[in-house]
């Protein structure tokens, strides 16, 4: 069944969207249903992250099912929130698409983005739609909160500092290359079932991310205060000179200690990559790179999910990856850039 958003008009297909939407956090007061959201965060420090998400640059409709778009849509928001040591709060979602897509195909991507509001305790508190002549668009602006003294920031690494990542590396790059070869190999067939068996992992990493609320809560239980963090989007070495030149300092990064899953290796040697490479550029990991003195070693060891992968140096001695035979490698900003040209 196909309904035409038309039949709803913009008032109409926003009070279906929004209309089972129940408040939980007690920082909102007031969500959808007037001309802006009422906030309150009386004793907090307010964090604030936009994404915009545009079909053909972001997302491939062809392999991307609606409501995994829409899950992932909140999950990457979510994940800048907490690295800066906060808690997502709330979200406004803003959409624009084509007369292609029909009202189920909004439930769809609101089922998505509904579970992972759910799942992650955060409130819908506003948004828009608007037509597009150019496929979907998705603009999420995540509002959270963090203690006035526990803001983490990119730049406050410094010499001696450890070097920690959480879960693993390159599985969302190596479940990205599958779809598009599945897509590339089924192109113009309109029955397409590819066998998948043995790569879920891999899969679920591209298209269902899940955020680090579990580490910043777990480090807060401990008394780890991180002194730079980022979240792993566009790659651990794109993110790792990020902090380096915010601080000005340098590092070093051990390759064999660099944690891969099995079946991203697996994957990558089916596609004749470079397993590091993939580590180090791939992103959209959605895992959390901080540093923290190396005091916390010992705590910070007992930690399941969290790998020490080096450490913050002096800036002149500059930023390197070492690799499994000693040979050291300079570190480049190799992962995505959304603003670079395409080659033909």
């Amino acid at each position: 069944m196909r309904t035409e958003i038309a039949t709803l008009g913009e008032f109409g297909l926003i009070h279906r969207l929004t209309k089972n939407i129940e408040l939980q956090n007690n920082s909102s007061i007031y969500g959808v249903g007037d001309d802006a959201a009422v906030l309150s965060y009386p004793d907090k420090e307010v964090l604030v992250s936009t994404d915009l998400l545009m079909e053909g640059v972001h997302f491939d409709l062809t392999y991307v099912p609606l409501k995994h778009l829409g899950y992932k849509a909140a999950i990457v928001n979510f994940s800048d929130i907490y690295a800066m040591n906060g808690i997502p709060k709330q979200i406004t979602v803003s959409i624009a698409l084509s007369t292609r897509f029909s009202i189920e195909d909004l439930d769809n991507f609101y089922e998505g983005l509904h579970l992972a509001c759910k799942n992650y305790q955060v409130d819908i508190v506003g948004g828009d739609t608007s037509s597009s002549l150019t496929g979907l668009a998705i603009s999420i602006t995540c509002i959270g909160e963090v203690e006035k003294d526990k803001v983490v920031y990119r730049h406050g690494a410094r010499d001696t500092d450890l070097i920690c990542v959480t879960g693993d590396l390159g599985a969302a790059y190596m479940g990205l290359q599958l779809l598009e070869r599945e897509k590339t190999v089924f192109q113009g067939e309109k029955e397409v079932h590819p066998d998948f068996t043995g790569k879920e992992y891999l899969l679920e990493r591209q298209l269902k991310p899940e955020a680090r609320k579990d580490i910043i809560l777990k480090l807060g239980e401990i008394n780890i205060l991180p002194t730079s963090m980022m979240d792993i989007s566009d790659g651990l070495s794109s993110e790792l000179i990020h902090i380096c030149s915010r601080s000005n300092t340098g590092c070093r990064i051990y390759e064999e200690l660099i944690p891969i899953d099995y079946q991203t290796a697996v994957m990558a040697e089916e596609f004749n990559m470079n397993l590091t490479t993939c580590a180090l550029s791939g992103g959209e990991d959605y895992e959390l790179l901080f540093t923290i003195p190396i005091v916390d070693h010992e705590k910070i060891s007992e930690m399941e999910g969290i790998k020490v992968i080096g450490h913050i140096t002096k800036k002149e001695l500059g930023s390197f990856l070492i690799s499994r035979d000693g040979q050291e490698f300079e570190l480049k900003a190799q992962g995505w850039n959304p603003l670079q040209a395409k080659k033909d």
